[in-house]
């Protein structure tokens, strides 16, 4: 993967901001937050400025591109609408829906805490499940 300095973010802008006309996505605080990001993070986008690598993720959503599309652009590639996703090669498709991974995601996680945070109360260990699971649904992993 190029380093952050070799990356083409004015071409991920460019795409990115096509693809929300396409779309017809206006670019607000509701879509912004219906994608799990900010509407600040989506204009440095726009305005072909660095993000955080987990951001990217979120933008990829929002602009209906399986995961990885954004980076994908960064290093010269095409993105791939979430419609295609059958069609590309590199890209895998879950048989489960998210909801049966998110859960099963969150109870693997709560066993492995109860196994290793012995004496941690149940309700922290919940919290705590649930964050590492929400991470991983941002990194693109769930």
């Amino acid at each position: 993967m190029p380093s952050a300095e070799n990356r083409d973010y004015e071409r991920l802008a460019t795409i990115a901001r096509r693809r929300r006309a396409e779309l017809g996505l206006a670019m607000n605080d509701a879509n912004a937050k219906a994608a799990g990001t900010s509407k600040g993070t989506w204009q440095r986008v726009e305005k072909g400025l660095h993000l955080r690598e987990t951001n990217y993720v979120k933008i990829d959503g929002l602009l209906q591109w399986a995961p990885g599309s954004c980076l994908r652009i960064l290093e010269g590639g095409e993105p791939i609408p979430v419609g295609d996703i059958t069609e590309a090669p590199d890209v895998q498709k879950s048989p489960m829906p998210r909801d049966i991974i998110d859960k099963q995601a969150l109870d693997t996680v709560q066993l492995a805490l109860i196994a290793t945070a012995k004496g941690t109360p149940a309700e922290e260990i919940r919290a705590m499940s649930e964050r590492v699971v929400q991470e991983l649904r941002e990194r693109g992993l769930i």
